[in-house]
C-alpha cells in the first residue's frame, strides 16, 4: 500500500460557474454568473426566502442569542429610510434660515 501525501485543493475540482457562490466567482466570470441567475418573479422570491432563512438561522434562531441580529435589521431600516429621504434632506441642508 502506498500512502498519499499532500493536500487536495479546491482548484483541482471543477465547479460550474452557475453553482458557485458570489464570493467564489472570479472577476472575469462575473458577467456570465449574473446572466445565469434566475430573474423571474419566482426566482427573485426564492432568493429573498433563502436570504431570510439564512439570516434567521444565523442570528435569530440560535442558542445564545444577542442583540446583534435585531440591531442589523434596525440599521438596515435606518439606512433605507435615509436613502429614500436623501433628496429632501439635501434640499433642507442647502436652505438658509434667516
Amino acid at each position: 500500500k502506498s500512502k498519499v501525501q499532500g493536500f487536495i485543493t479546491h482548484s483541482c475540482v471543477f465547479v460550474p460557474v452557475k453553482d458557485k457562490k458570489l464570493l467564489e466567482v472570479k472577476l472575469g466570470e462575473l458577467p456570465s454568473w449574473i446572466l445565469m441567475r434566475d430573474f423571474s418573479p419566482s426566482g427573485i422570491l426564492g432568493a429573498f426566502q433563502r436570504g431570510y432563512y439564512r439570516y434567521y438561522n444565523k442570528y435569530i434562531n440560535v442558542r445564545k442569542g444577542s442583540i446583534s441580529g435585531i440591531t442589523m435589521v434596525l440599521a438596515c431600516y435606518v439606512l433605507f429610510n435615509y436613502c429614500i429621504s436623501y433628496k429632501h434632506l439635501k434640499h433642507e441642508r442647502l436652505r438658509k434660515y434667516h
